[in-house]
């Protein structure tokens, strides 16, 4: 390949074997660098040729390290990736890799220590409606918290 300034794809390499990148990751990097749009793209190009950046694989690590990390649900992960430009055929790759059981028992670990966090609560309503909203903000479905509460 041959560029201009060499210095960017090396430095490029090395943003990206650091962690898992985007392309969107990259191409903002490059532009920052002070790389042109023409030679991102080319650089960009040959990273993903050479599976330095590998959306389909970045897409499965970030799913599965924040729902083991962070306890996050699928819609949290979703509308992360999609914010990060992944596409919809790899972000379903990526949560079809989650373990549905492991889902279901993280979601119920998750009430339960919310649950009782409010020990000076007695209202079975309230706490229910606090547990659901904590729930829903983690990125969990609703048809999980109907199954949970029944």
């Amino acid at each position: 390949m041959a560029m201009k300034n060499p210095d960017f794809l090396k430095k490029a390499c090395s943003f990206c074997i650091y962690q898992e990148r985007t392309q969107a990751e990259a191409r903002e990097k490059l532009r920052a660098w002070g790389a042109d749009p023409a030679q991102s793209e080319e650089i960009i190009a040959w990273l993903i040729t050479e599976n330095f950046i590998n959306e389909s694989r970045y897409a499965r690590q970030f799913a599965g390290g924040k729902f083991r990390v962070k306890k996050w649900g699928r819609k949290k992960i979703i509308h992360a990736l999609k914010s990060k430009g992944i596409t919809s055929a790899c972000i379903r790759e990526a949560l079809d890799e989650i373990d549905e059981e492991a889902y279901r028992q993280t979601l119920k670990e998750l009430a339960l220590r919310k649950t009782e966090s409010l020990k000076g609560e007695n209202n079975p309503l309230v706490i229910r409606k606090k547990v659901g909203d904590y729930l829903l903000m983690k990125g969990y479905e609703t048809e999980y918290l109907h199954d949970l509460f029944s």
